[in-house]
């Protein structure tokens, strides 16, 4: 039987992880590679990347923010990769993400429902993800955390039915060049 995936990538877990490995410039990502090297040749259902949405309020800061995040969304589109959003608040000048662990939760438990794939990619160290790997992995889905070898976490390693810890130079593969 062909196994099939879905892939779920916390955008910004995913952004300042790779910052973290000063590797900053996600529009040189290579998304679609990066996707087929995780699925190791599985088949791939879906591909879904969950961001905050910028929303303008007429000041320099947010009009290049949202500038930046349609670069990034025509990226991903091009990448074959879809993309969720929660939503921005800010709070003291600063932003905070909403709603994306909500939205990767509720994907989480409904493809365990609904069983249209064997296993689930989870590029995230969200451990508020945490409830929701557990009923997925009660209905028979596996749930694979992929995580960074320079700052793993340990309690997604054991939420999930199988990890991988990538590390800098495994990610440096997915770097394009010439952009």
């Amino acid at each position: 039987m062909d196994n099939k995936v879905l892939i779920l990538i916390d955008g910004s877990n995913f952004y300042f992880k790779l910052k973290d490995l000063k590797i900053e410039r996600t529009l040189n990502f290579n998304f679609c590679k990066f996707a087929d090297f995780l699925a190791n040749k599985q088949t791939i259902i879906d591909r879904r990347y969950y961001i905050g949405r910028i929303r303008q309020d007429g000041t320099k800061k947010t009009a290049e923010l949202f500038k930046n995040q349609q670069k990034l969304i025509s990226h991903l589109q091009k990448n074959k990769f879809r993309y969720c959003f929660g939503y921005l608040m800010k709070s003291d000048g600063v932003y905070h993400e909403k709603g994306v662990d909500v939205q990767m939760a509720v994907d989480i438990v409904s493809s365990a429902y609904e069983k249209h794939c064997q296993r689930i990619i989870l590029v995230s160290s969200d451990t508020d993800l945490a409830l929701a790997i557990k009923k997925a992995r009660s209905k028979g889905m596996i749930i694979e955390y992929i995580g960074f070898s320079h700052n793993p976490s340990v309690a997604m390693v054991s939420f999930c039915s199988d990890s991988r810890l990538l590390t800098k130079d495994e990610i440096a593969k997915f770097i394009e060049k010439h952009k």
